[in-house]
C-alpha cells in the first residue's frame, strides 16, 4: 500500500469517518496501480525477447561462418592433393614421352582435364573466400545494429519509466488536491501513462445546463492549481452524455453532441480564465453518448473527463528513428 493510501486509511481508522466503500475504492485503486506495473513489466519482457532473438540470429551467422571456414580448409587440402597429383602426372608424362604417340596423347588429354579441374577448384575456392569475406562484413554490420538497438531499447525503457513516474506523481498531486470531492462523483485514475480525472455531471452542472455550479467551479479551480504549474503536458477535456435525448425549447443545445461540446468548452473557459491554465495546453471535445462507462448507471455516463497526458514528442522521435 502506498504512503498516501496508508495515511488516509490510518487517519480514517483514528477518526472513524472513512466508510468501508471509501476503503474498498482505495484498495481498487491500489490494484489498478499494480496492474499498470505488471503491464510495464510485460512490455519490458517483450523488449528482452526481441533482444534475445537478435542474439540468436547472430549465433546462427556465427555457425554459418564456422561451417564456411571448415569448407575452405577442406578445399585447401583438396588443392594440396591435386597439386601432388599434378606433380605425379608430370613425372609420369616424362616417362610416357618415350612411349607411343597414342598413349602420350591420351595422357596429355587426362592431364589437361586435371588442369581444368584444378582451375575450377581454384575458382571455387576464390568464390568461397569472397563469400566468407562478405559474410564477415554482414556479421559485423549486424553486431553494430544489435548494439544500436539495445541502446535504443534502454533509452525507450528509461523514457517510459520516467513517463510513468511523472504520471504517478501527477496523479498523487491531483488526488490530494481533489480529496474533498472524492465521494461526490469525482475519481482520479492513472492508465497507460496518463491521468484521468472524471467528474460526474451532477458535480458540475444543473440538469441539461452548460453553466458550472459553485461546487463544480471549486473542484475545477483546485485541479487548475495543479495543472497550471505543469510543463510538457497536454490537457484534453471531454464532454460525455447519457442516451437520454434533450428536450429543450431553445435552439442550443439541440442534441447530446452539442451539450457534450458546450460543457467541455465551459470547463476549458474556467480553467483558462480563473484557473490560469495556459490555453496552449488545452483541447476541448464532445463525445456525446457514445463512450459510456456503465451501461446500468446513466449518472456515471453523464460526465466530464479531463485527461492529463505527458508530452511524448521525445519518445515518438526515438521510435521514428528505429
Amino acid at each position: 500500500m502506498n504512503k498516501p493510501l496508508l495515511l488516509l486509511v490510518a487517519t480514517g481508522l483514528l477518526s472513524g469517518c472513512v466508510s468501508m466503500k471509501s476503503y474498498e475504492a482505495l484498495e481498487s485503486e491500489r490494484d489498478e496501480l499494480r496492474e499498470a506495473q505488471a503491464a510495464a513489466r510485460l512490455a519490458q519482457g517483450d523488449a528482452e525477447i526481441n533482444r534475445r532473438e537478435l542474439e540468436g540470429r547472430v549465433a546462427v551467422l556465427e555457425d554459418a561462418r564456422t561451417e564456411l571456414e571448415a569448407d575452405t580448409a577442406e578445399m585447401g587440402r583438396d588443392l594440396a592433393r591435386n597439386r601432388q597429383r599434378i606433380a605425379e602426372l608430370r613425372e609420369l608424362n616424362d616417362v610416357l614421352n618415350e612411349q607411343s604417340s597414342d598413349r602420350l596423347a591420351k595422357m596429355i588429354t587426362e592431364n589437361e582435364a586435371l588442369l581444368r579441374n584444378l582451375a575450377s577448384t581454384r575458382e571455387e575456392l576464390q568464390a568461397q573466400e569472397d563469400s566468407l569475406v562478405a559474410l564477415g562484413a554482414d556479421l559485423e554490420a549486424r553486431r553494430k545494429e544489435l548494439a544500436a538497438r539495445s541502446a535504443r531499447v534502454e533509452e525507450l525503457e528509461a523514457l517510459l519509466a520516467a513517463r510513468d513516474a511523472a504520471a504517478t506523481a501527477l496523479r498523487n498531486r491531483v488526488a490530494e488536491a481533489l480529496l474533498g470531492f472524492k465521494d461526490k462523483g469525482l475519481t482520479v485514475e492513472q492508465r497507460d501513462g496518463k491521468v484521468y480525472v472524471s467528474l460526474e455531471a451532477k458535480l458540475l452542472f444543473p440538469s441539461g445546463s452548460t453553466a458550472i455550479n459553485v461546487e463544480g467551479r471549486q473542484a475545477l479551480l483546485d485541479l487548475a492549481q495543479v495543472v497550471a504549474v505543469q510543463e510538457d503536458i497536454e490537457v484534453i477535456v471531454e464532454g460525455h452524455t447519457d442516451t437520454d435525448q434533450i428536450r429543450s425549447t431553445g435552439s442550443i443545445p439541440r442534441n447530446n453532441w452539442e451539450l457534450s461540446v458546450l460543457r467541455a468548452t465551459a470547463v476549458v473557459d474556467l480553467l483558462t480564465g480563473d484557473g490560469e491554465v495556459s490555453p496552449s495546453l488545452l483541447t476541448a471535445s464532445g463525445r456525446s453518448e457514445y463512450h459510456p462507462v456503465d451501461a446500468e448507471d446513466k449518472a456515471k455516463n453523464r460526465r466530464i473527463e479531463i485527461v492529463l497526458a505527458p508530452d511524448l514528442g521525445e519518445l515518438f522521435d526515438l521510435i521514428r528513428n528505429e
